[in-house]
């Protein structure tokens, strides 16, 4: 299967995107991992996405479109692939079609993880990382600490990230509804639209997804 997933920060769509690709049995090619890789592996689309991001300018579509493309390319998504942050914007959605119709494939489905935004705002504003090991992650509510501020896992001082202030999520969430939203209606137009309540335990919402595929148990 050929899928995209999208929906708002915080709705989910990493976690929903590893287990839907587990269970798919399909790669899960996110634009993060995407520019990672090709930065750390130094490729011409690596270091000129680099030579952007070190002048604090946006990477160019065509710089992402490119590495999305050499990804799809691979030989582990010859039968299919969940893509997770691409396409981003019309633009990339109108190159990644003319992709898979130059190589006689379709998507089969676009499946929109649907969040309410004071849900999203949050979950994210909510967060609270350690600042001595940032993969240990709390939350204000959904995931306390013993201790209020400090780590269960090593002590350290949990702290809130800039991204995750209410204003820097609010705006996040302007830049979604005026960038990534439109791209739900362009795939409406060609049927591909599923939308996936995304409230909920994480189970009951890959569960629900599966379901939309056709491929619940």
């Amino acid at each position: 299967m050929r899928i995209v997933l999208v929906g708002p920060p915080g709705a989910g769509k990493g976690t929903q995107a590893a287990y839907l690709a587990k269970n798919l049995a399909i790669p899960h090619i996110s634009t993060g991992d995407l520019f990672r890789a090709n930065i750390s592996q130094g490729t011409p689309l690596g270091v000129e996405a680099k030579s952007y991001m070190d002048a604090g300018n946006l990477v160019p579509d065509s710089v992402t479109i490119g590495m999305a493309e050499d990804r799809m390319e691979q030989a582990d998504a010859a039968e299919g692939f969940l893509l997770d942050g691409f396409p981003r914007n019309l633009g990339q959605a109108e190159a990644l079609d003319v992709y898979l119709r130059d190589k006689g494939l379709k998507l089969d489905a676009v499946l929109d993880l649907e969040v309410p935004e004071d849900e999203v705002v949050k979950r994210i504003a909510g967060r609270r990382i350690c600042r001595k090991d940032s993969s240990h992650v709390f939350h204000v509510e959904y995931n306390t600490s013993q201790v209020e501020g400090v780590c269960d896992a090593c002590g350290g001082e949990l702290y809130q990230r800039e991204d995750d202030r209410e204003d820097t999520v609010r705006k996040r969430l302007e830049v979604y509804h005026s960038e990534t939203e439109p791209i739900i209606d362009y795939y409406k137009a060609q049927d591909l639209v599923v939308t996936i309540p995304a409230l909920g335990k994480v189970a009951e919402v890959t569960q629900r997804a599966m379901n939309a595929l056709g491929r619940g148990e």
